[in-house]
């Protein structure tokens, strides 16, 4: 075969690649002669992916159940990927950022839509079985989500709106994950104990939270986004784009999250706890909680009226 010049030419980069990593050319150049032409299965790991699901009941249902949270943490993982590019970017262009938030944006309202796949997708018999295996675990235990709030905003803005007063930049990150606003759902609130939901959830988690705490206190996404020129702060794509990924994460996606088990846990007479024992009405329903990212850029209006509209 006739050695022409693109051909010369991307040997040339090889033999710069691999000279700089101190990699013999030729060496690697003879591992292709003997790797495998990649394939789509091979490449997604799709025989992994589609052994991952095993049910605790002999109900259907339970499969839907099970793949739904599947695909939610996989887009969280999409999530985190996009907020760990824009964080760490030392100096990001008002495009790049506005790009960042409006992909972060797009995974969140493609959670909202989807939120029919498991409030119309399975029988509420059949939820209300296979529901009871479940406990005490809880869709409170998604860390990622946690990590996502994080990666978002200021620690006082996701703290229980009842401590704010007596919290600032200075408080050790152990004390402010004590106040954060989930606390209260997996606490007695008569004596404070917290509950299995919480312990499990922390004995697991407690430590790459307070880790990705510090390491977001000045890089989260309202940090970098008050690090910007004056004039791309008043950028009104940028703007928009902050707002709707606001209101999107902590009211739109929140109702419907609300309202899918709302049709289930209230599908029965009496008082209905979720499957990890929260007051789940208060700890989701934004209106409680007031969980806002970017307080500085709703008007007071706005901010009085906080999920109250939906």
């Amino acid at each position: 075969m006739e050695i022409t010049t693109p051909i010369q030419e991307k040997i040339e980069q090889l033999e710069e690649k691999f000279k700089a990593i101190n990699q013999k050319t030729e060496t690697h150049l003879e591992g292709l002669l003997w790797s495998k032409p990649i394939t789509y299965w091979d490449y997604i790991q799709t025989d992994a992916l589609l052994n991952l699901q095993i049910q605790r009941t002999t109900l259907p249902d339970e499969m839907v159940f099970i793949m739904y949270h599947q695909v939610n943490e996989l887009l969280f993982k999409m999530i985190l990927w996009e907020i760990e590019q824009l964080c760490h970017n030392e100096a990001p262009t008002t495009p790049f950022f506005t790009e960042r938030l409006m992909r972060i944006s797009r995974y969140f309202d493609m959670l909202t839509t989807s939120f029919d796949i498991m409030g119309d997708g399975m029988e509420v018999e059949q939820y209300m079985k296979f529901r009871n295996t479940l406990t005490p675990a809880s869709g409170f235990q998604s860390a990622q989500y946690r990590l996502i709030e994080f990666a978002s905003t200021d620690l006082i803005n996701l703290i229980d709106y009842r401590f704010r007063a007596t919290i600032d930049r200075n408080t050790p990150y152990e004390h402010a994950l004590e106040h954060l606003y989930w606390q209260a759902a997996g606490k007695d609130h008569k004596t404070g104990e917290k509950s299995y939901l919480l312990k499990a959830f922390e004995a697991k988690y407690k430590g790459e939270f307070l880790r990705w705490m510090e390491e977001y206190n000045t890089i989260n996404i309202w940090q970098k986004f008050k690090q910007l020129p004056a004039e791309s702060q008043a950028d009104p794509m940028l703007v928009k784009a902050m707002r709707h990924y606001d209101y999107t994460v902590n009211v739109t996606w929140v109702m419907g999250h609300l309202n899918a088990a709302k049709k289930y846990i209230e599908s029965q007479d009496g008082p209905q706890e979720a499957t990890g024992g929260s007051d789940w009405k208060k700890y989701m329903h934004p209106k409680y909680q007031r969980r806002i990212f970017f307080p500085e850029l709703w008007s007071e209006e706005e901010l009085r009226t906080w999920g109250e509209n939906v």
